[in-house]
């Protein structure tokens, strides 16, 4: 089963940073190595607010079928909707894939309404 195609409702993107490493000499001079073009450490948090139970369901389910945070999967342009500065820009060049940070969260909201919160990690 792919990542669950629903449009969020709240998106909190960090874009990660490049692969650099920082020397320090005694004197005080700085160097520092770039060991990288591709931003690293990139995170989504994803918001499903007033969905029905069995959309809600449906992360869990992903989230058993991916081994929990072990395997890594695509994410599709619904779940980039609504994010205008175009959907490559929350992919990094080679970066494609992601995996869970941890276990989905899912609120009631009333009978066969949730919300549901999911963090994710982007990696190579």
């Amino acid at each position: 089963m792919p990542f669950p195609s629903l449009r969020p409702t709240s998106r909190d993107f960090t874009p990660g940073d490049y692969p650099v490493k920082a020397y320090n000499a005694q004197s005080g001079a700085e160097v520092r190595i770039l060991y990288g073009d591709t931003r690293s450490n990139m995170t989504l948090a994803l918001g499903y607010d007033n969905v029905s139970d069995a959309q809600a369901a449906q992360f869990l389910t992903h989230y058993d079928e991916t081994k929990g945070t072990y395997n890594t999967f695509a994410i599709d342009d619904a779940t980039k909707a609504g994010w205008t500065g175009g959907a490559q820009a929350i992919d990094s060049g080679n970066i494609n894939r992601w995996r869970y940070a941890e276990t989905p969260q899912i609120t009631a909201v009333k009978p066969g309404r949730s919300s549901v919160r999911v963090n994710l990690l982007g990696v190579f």
